[in-house]
């Protein structure tokens, strides 16, 4: 089995760094980093992902659609000029069926629509008419799962897209798509299997970074936000979604043991709160853009994730209310500016 080639992003990582010096810094320390993100004593499945990644056909080009709802490559041709046939498309939904769950999506790729859990593309839409324009701009997307949104961003304009992202089968997936988009095709869009404690402190190499579903999830969701702020270059903007709850400054829930069924939720603060948070970070310009409850149209079973979703976490009686008795997921939008 061939490892996983990131000479491209080690690439893109010393180009850019002849402006932004973080980025050679960071470079420096990948190669140790991402031996550890897929060491296969850890993560022993990561084998069998990668081995389908192998089996993927040559792709040499593709349609390709990232501003489409469904990040989009069709129409591939192979190294002998030749279409791809009927089987090895077979093939491919074979193969990327072997890679569920897919949470984060969609995606359309050879003739097999991926119908994730999420319809990422609703987030997308309520999100895009309020980012800063990207064209030129260097983009982190912080726990990006398969890196569907990184795709929206590079479709958005964005010079350099990372994802990062510390699940080895959220890895595995993004390179399934990039391979299926052929290497002519393939905008500057990359995945590194790391979580952001990865990144080195003062590293300030980012016009734009993203945390969206994130927060909750940290225990200590101030050290969070300065880990976000570390990234960005003076003047950068953050976007930040999060679960909110209803209320004013002195809002934010803790559950007592689970939310909505997870076991890793933390902290929800009212959308007050959370501004008060980012404002004592150091960030200003702060403004709620979206808030929106996630309904069952957004986060859901598919064929391609095929576990419990949303409505079986919710209060059968009373979808205003998780199984546990808090209030539903309600989901904020929030824009920031580094000082």
């Amino acid at each position: 089995m061939r490892e996983p080639d990131f000479s491209d992003v080690f690439q893109q990582l010393a180009l850019h760094g002849r402006e932004r010096a973080g980025l050679h810094t960071w470079l420096a320390k990948l190669p140790e980093q991402l031996a550890e993100g897929l060491d296969a004593k850890r993560f022993p499945e990561f084998v069998g992902w990668w081995k389908r990644i192998e089996k993927l056909p040559e792709v040499v080009s593709a349609d390709l659609d990232i501003n489409a709802s469904a990040v989009t490559a069709e129409n591939a041709y192979l190294a002998d000029n030749q279409p791809l046939s009927d089987s090895q498309k077979r093939m491919i939904a074979g193969l990327l069926q072997d890679l569920k769950p897919w949470r984060k999506g969609p995606y359309q790729l050879q003739g097999t629509y991926i119908d994730t859990e999420w319809r990422s593309d609703f987030k997308w839409d309520r999100l895009a008419p309020h980012l800063s324009n990207l064209r030129g701009r260097k983009v982190l997307d912080v726990g990006g799962g398969s890196g569907y949104h990184a795709w929206r961003i590079a479709g958005a304009g964005a010079e350099f897209t990372l994802c990062i992202d510390p699940s080895p089968r959220y890895f595995a997936q993004f390179e399934a798509v990039r391979k299926l988009m052929g290497p002519k095709n393939r905008a500057t869009v990359y995945h590194l299997p790391l979580g952001i404690e990865a990144v080195p402190v003062g590293i300030e190499a980012f016009d734009t970074v993203l945390s969206m579903g994130v927060l909750y999830h940290r225990r200590s969701p101030i050290d969070h936000l300065y880990e976000l702020k570390d990234c960005l270059r003076s003047g950068g903007e953050l976007v930040l979604e999060t679960l909110v709850i209803e209320g004013d400054a002195t809002a934010c829930l803790i559950p007592e043991d689970r939310y909505a069924a997870m076991s890793n939720v933390w902290f929800l603060p009212s959308v007050t709160q959370l501004e008060l948070w980012l404002k004592r970070c150091g960030f200003t310009n702060i403004r709620c853009v979206d808030l929106n409850q996630t309904s069952v149209k957004e986060q859901r079973a598919t064929n391609w994730m095929t576990f419990m979703s949303l409505s079986d976490f919710l209060d059968p009686n009373d979808s205003n209310l998780t199984r546990e008795g808090y209030p539903a997921p309600l989901r904020a939008i929030l824009i920031a500016e580094k000082v």
